[in-house]
């Protein structure tokens, strides 16, 4: 039987329920929960618990998974989780992310959102990963791709390829497609890698649709 495909989400603790984008994260999770996905996410509050509840909300849906960490302010797992796990170290949580991890959702989030998402990017570079797409979504990450684009690559800090499985996302509703899409793929061709230009497109298409 073929193991679930899962998609971690990773995302600020500190945005509420009433928040444009928890609601965002809740209607992404869903709707891949929906096809089956299981959801990984920090099992805490905010975004996290979006993802989890979103999840949660389908009957049928793929599992809720929380990686919760300890805190010197305790961090409480959120209800929305048929399974947690509970981590001392910040080193070991992401590592098992990114065991787990078949595609990745960069939300809107701070310190430790950035350092997920350039931990996933390093392994992705280095060729730890390559089938793990990076799906940043929501305007808050429009600046920094652009000061990745205009600052660092051009002092070839490193190459435009090596931002080949970063998508940038606005909507909700194109996360989902754009990772169905790629769920459904990932037999038929080469890797997600190798086709940056192809989902870009889709995108795009999505985008004036």
């Amino acid at each position: 039987m073929e193991p679930h495909y899962r998609v971690t989400i990773f995302g600020s603790a500190r945005i509420s329920e009433g928040d444009k984008e928890y609601r965002d994260v809740y209607e992404i999770a869903r709707g891949l929960a929906a096809e089956g996905f299981d959801i990984v996410t920090g099992g805490g509050p905010g975004l996290m618990q979006a993802a989890n509840s979103g999840s949660k909300s389908v009957p049928g849906g793929g599992q809720s998974i929380g990686l919760n960490i300890k805190l010197p302010h305790e961090q409480h797992p959120n209800p929305f989780l048929d399974i947690k796990h509970d981590f001392d170290r910040f080193s070991h949580r992401i590592d098992t992310f990114m065991s787990l991890s078949d595609a990745v959702i960069v939300a809107p989030g701070g310190i430790g959102t950035l350092l997920e998402l350039f931990y996933t990017w390093q392994l992705v570079q280095v060729h730890q990963l390559c089938e793990t797409p990076i799906i940043l979504f929501g305007e808050i990450w429009t600046s920094l791709l652009q000061w990745l684009e205009t600052e660092v690559m051009p002092r070839h800090l490193f190459d435009r390829s090596e931002m080949h499985t970063m998508f940038h996302v606005t909507e909700a509703s194109q996360v989902v497609d754009l990772i169905i899409k790629i769920h459904k793929e990932r037999f038929q061709m080469e890797h997600v890698c190798r086709n940056y230009s192809k989902y870009r497109l889709d995108i795009a298409q999505s985008e004036k649709e």
